[in-house]
């Protein structure tokens, strides 16, 4: 037996809920010997599947732990596709692990992360799109996040993956046709039309992955950079937003050395808040370093928010910002002009392209927030594909950067080259959802799960 099979041989134990104090607990038993050992803890003859039963659970020494629910799961009907029980006990921190200690000390073993997964993956309940949905509706960033995630659960990517790899093999198969029969006559416009075919996936996997690329924000949370010149209010607009004192403020330029980054809520998105040091032309060393992390948050950001003084005349430092602003591609980007409640000495025409903001982040941020929120619905609107891990970005790339390499022998008529190079595509494309090897990706992708998972 190998280790795999040895392992999925064993009864595995966790605890499915958050670790703290709660009103409910949730132990979860999965594996061979679940039922008997449910039947141990609660001193039960027999229990019936998928009825709820309210019993007492007790340790093998007599000792009881507490009242609780109990629902027994019959294999294959069950998450896992194994019989599967779970206790539904009183939350806190001593209850939970105590019925666990119980389970254990009867058998069962505790469970690896994301094992309980892993097994509805091994034995054909879910497949690995959907297997990832699950993991990041855990902690999904918004509610547009798990509209997406519900979508992958319901099979939206196992039917793309699916149709993808009809198409290719489809294709592959009728190379390999044409391999063995090549001494007749093939018409030139099957070379065409099979080109055409796949161009045309070639061309939705690109657009695919452009998608993914640009919202996923909506899955991990959005990255928002507050960039301008020392001393333009930039940590006091940090404090403002998260309505505490995060951030030290003070008249003396350059107060901010590092990067400070909190997450808060913007409407319906949890987004991360970069607070940057001041960028100016600077020969302090520490200075210096905190400037290029700066410049390093702003191309890592999704959306930067650029601060100008408008109590202050326009300087080099300004200019220098608006001719950064003036490069940017590929994320938004919201310019403000702070501290309107002081006399206005700030030319706004040097800015009036990007369509700036009055605003005060001693008085109010309502309109830089309303734009914010406009900007995070915007990206979040739509019903198209999106891929939600860069594990399955890259399978997508690769498919596409096969078959874009597959075409080009297809016109020569070199169909071993050709189908060759539609193998590697099918191969890619099914890494998505059941891949041909799955043991080097699994232990990976499942360990990124919580316990009891």
């Amino acid at each position: 037996m190998n280790s795999t099979a040895k392992a999925m041989a064993d009864t595995i134990a966790a605890i499915a809920t958050a670790h703290g104090v709660s009103s409910i607990s949730i132990i979860r038993l999965s594996g061979q010997d679940a039922c008997k050992i449910a039947q141990a803890i609660s001193k039960k003859e027999t229990i019936s599947p998928r009825i709820a039963l309210l019993t007492s659970l007790s340790h093998h020494t007599g000792d009881l732990i507490d009242q609780a629910i109990m629902i027994y799961f019959a294999a294959p009907k069950s998450f896992t596709g194994e019989d599967v029980v779970e206790f539904q006990c009183h939350g806190g921190l001593i209850v939970a692990q105590d019925v666990l200690d119980a389970v254990v000390a009867l058998g069962a073993r505790l469970a690896e992360p994301g094992e309980f997964s892993k097994r509805a993956f091994l034995n054909g309940k879910i497949d690995l799109t959907e297997a990832e949905a699950t993991a990041k509706l855990i902690e999904a960033k918004s509610i547009d996040a798990a509209r997406i995630l519900a979508k992958q659960l319901k099979g939206q990517l196992r039917d793309f993956v699916d149709h993808s790899r009809e198409a290719l093999l489809r294709a592959l198969a009728y190379s390999e046709v044409m391999i063995d029969y090549a001494e007749e006559d093939i018409p030139e416009e099957t070379f065409g039309q099979l080109g055409i075919q796949l161009e045309t996936l070639s061309i939705q996997m690109e657009h695919i992955v452009e998608v993914s690329h640009r919202r996923r924000g909506l899955i991990e949370g959005f990255r928002v950079a507050i960039v301008g010149k020392p001393n333009v209010g930039k940590s006091s607009l940090l404090n403002t937003l998260l309505s505490y004192e995060r951030a030290i403020v003070s008249e003396i330029a350059g107060t901010t050395r590092d990067t400070i980054e909190e997450q808060i809520r913007i409407g319906s998105h949890i987004i991360r808040l970069v607070d940057t040091a001041g960028i100016r032309e600077s020969s302090d060393m520490i200075e210096k370093i905190g400037i290029e992390r700066s410049m390093s948050s702003f191309k890592e950001a999704d959306i930067v928010i650029a601060l100008f003084d408008g109590s202050a005349a326009i300087d080099e430092d300004d200019r220098s910002m608006i001719t950064i602003l003036e490069k940017i591609e590929g994320k938004e980007l919201i310019v403000a002009i702070n501290k309107s409640d002081l006399p206005a000495k700030f030319d706004k025409n040097a800015v009036r392209r990007f369509e700036p903001i009055n605003m005060s982040a001693k008085i109010g941020v309502e309109e830089l927030t309303s734009r914010l929120e406009k900007l995070l619905d915007a990206v979040g609107d739509g019903e198209e594909l999106m891929l939600i891990s860069a594990r399955q970005i890259d399978a997508v790339v690769r498919a596409k950067t096969a078959i874009d390499l597959a075409c080009l022998p297809l016109l020569r008529g070199e169909l071993e080259l050709f189908s060759y190079h539609l193998q590697d595509a099918v191969k890619a494309i099914s890494s998505i959802s059941k891949p041909y090897e799955s043991t080097e990706i699994l232990d990976k992708m499942f360990g990124e799960f919580c316990l009891g998972k």
